[in-house]
């Protein structure tokens, strides 16, 4: 059976709306790997390697930031890539944020609470500049962009196409729903999938 590794945006989990419709779509057909991931991006970025490298997955799914994590390791794990509208540039996101807040859905630890501080800004900031410098020409056809077209947080398509060439739109938002993953995420998934595993 093939296996998906999904990774979920800053604000969700592996229980996520998203999540939860890949699984559902895929049920019996495809693995699909949804965990929650580390807060501070060099632990999860670090913990995503060690997932692939263990799980072997056939391809990366992602959305927001989960999308700019799966952007990287695509091109290191040698792994095909779906970029849900992928949020390359955090540390704007996370300035305006500081502060506590809570995860919009449940993480298996039971912890919902999170702060946005300097310091996890400065994390961040670290890696962006940094993000691309392991594209790998051979990927500019292996990871593929997936936009809303109402979406009001995110509007890197331009800075995708920089360094990749297939870009897709929906007629949907930054989150996507569970329509929208089983009719547009779902489908390209599917095509990945087929093309290049």
């Amino acid at each position: 059976m093939k296996k998906i590794l999904f990774l979920h945006g800053f604000y969700a989990s592996g229980q996520c709306v998203p999540a939860v419709a890949l699984r559902a779509a895929f049920a019996g057909r495809v693995e699909v790997m949804t965990p929650d991931l580390p807060m501070h991006p060099k632990e999860a970025i670090g913990f995503i390697g060690e997932l692939t490298a263990a799980e072997k997955p056939d391809l990366l799914m992602g959305n927001s930031c989960g999308a700019f994590y799966a952007q990287m390791v695509a091109n290191t794990a040698g792994i095909p890539a779906l970029l849900g509208n992928p949020h390359f540039r955090m540390t704007d996101f996370l300035k305006e944020r500081i502060g506590g807040h809570e995860y919009k859905s449940p993480r298996k630890d039971g912890n919902q609470h999170f702060v946005i501080d300097e310091a996890l800004i400065e994390a961040f900031a670290e890696i962006e500049p940094i993000q691309f410098d392991k594209c790998r020409p051979d990927f500019r056809e292996r990871v593929w962009g997936l936009f809303g077209e109402q979406d009001t947080l995110a509007h890197f398509e331009p800075m995708f196409l920089e360094h990749y060439c297939r870009s897709f739109h929906f007629p949907g938002g930054h989150t996507p729903t569970a329509e929208e993953v089983r009719d547009w995420y779902v489908p390209l998934a599917e095509k990945m999938l087929t093309l290049y595993c």
